[in-house]
């Protein structure tokens, strides 16, 4: 690796994901460059197994791209991803989902906006990508489609993601957490929280674009209301949710189950919308009278 180029570490963390692990490093080791940096992977595994020790033993075999394998075995992806930044080394830290899959410039493509638009970081698209044809109300209720942003927007820390993102290394300091392990989820709104107020800026890139996987097991309706139920009992954790907040939810829950009923003639799209935001409403309102609707750390089917 020559010392006169930026490196940057693309950080994955794993769990119990092979085929989606070496998918996602092969797509790594024909990123493009230009000659601007060098580049390397790490691997964090959050399971005390080791499972994906031989995903990335396999991989190495056969590739010349550095790649550095270590274990968290806590299960907690703060604590795997605090467990990824111990082990990077040189300017920029990158960060990319064990599930998904950039695009062959995704990563020359984040490191010129970040020099170009001079900021701590520059996030890019996750979209979705199908593998086979999913039913036509997941896709129509656009559930697994993310929102984009034009290309130089400075992000708020609403926006804040790690599924494709890099970062300038200098952001993590020794002896500091950058992950907050008491997140279930959420982790990395907060870490871009925090940076935000110590007045580091983000700036978003459309064309930095990423694919994630959505496998069947997601399109069940019992893992969208899960999952919505998991996402709305973290939000009273955050500073921001007050009386404001339950009074919104409340009236949420007064409004949505009504009208229930009718949203079922406007198609099963309409009907899961209206349904996921409702249990989105009331994971906030159990969470706050002390009840955990979901005890798993993670909905992952």
């Amino acid at each position: 690796m020559s010392s006169q180029r930026p490196h940057i570490c693309v950080c994955i963390c794993t769990y119990k994901r092979p085929e989606f692990l070496l998918r996602l490093l092969k797509e790594l080791d024909a990123q493009e460059t230009e000659g601007l940096f060098d580049y390397s992977v790490v691997v964090a595994d959050n399971d005390a197994t080791e499972s994906g020790r031989s995903t990335v033993n396999a991989f190495t075999a056969g590739s010349s791209l550095p790649v550095v394998y270590c274990v968290e075995s806590r299960q907690n992806i703060a604590l795997a991803r605090n467990k990824a930044i111990e082990n990077t080394h040189g300017d920029y830290v990158a960060f990319i989902d064990d599930d998904e899959f950039p695009i062959r410039t995704w990563l020359v493509t984040l490191f010129k906006a970040c020099v170009e638009y001079k900021v701590q970081g520059v996030l890019g698209p996750v979209n979705p990508h199908f593998e086979e044809t999913a039913p036509a109300w997941i896709v129509k209720g656009k559930f697994y489609r993310r929102a984009s942003y034009p290309t130089g927007m400075t992000i708020d820390w609403r926006k804040g993601r790690t599924g494709n993102v890099l970062l300038k290394r200098e952001l993590f300091q020794p002896g500091e957490l950058p992950f907050q392990p008491e997140f279930r989820q959420g982790e990395d709104q907060d870490f871009f929280r925090r940076m935000i107020e110590k007045g580091h800026r983000f700036v978003w890139c459309h064309e930095a674009v990423a694919y994630e996987s959505v496998p069947p097991v997601r399109w069940k309706r019992s893992f969208l209301l899960r999952r919505a139920l998991l996402r709305g009992s973290i939000e009273p954790k955050t500073a921001e949710f007050g009386f404001r907040s339950v009074l919104k939810s409340i009236l949420a829950v007064l409004i949505y189950v009504p009208v229930l009923p009718f949203a079922l003639l406007f198609g099963q799209a309409r009907f899961m919308e209206i349904l996921v935001s409702l249990f989105d409403h009331l994971g906030k309102l159990l969470a706050v009278v002390g009840i955990n609707p979901i005890q798993e750390a993670y909905v992952t089917e």
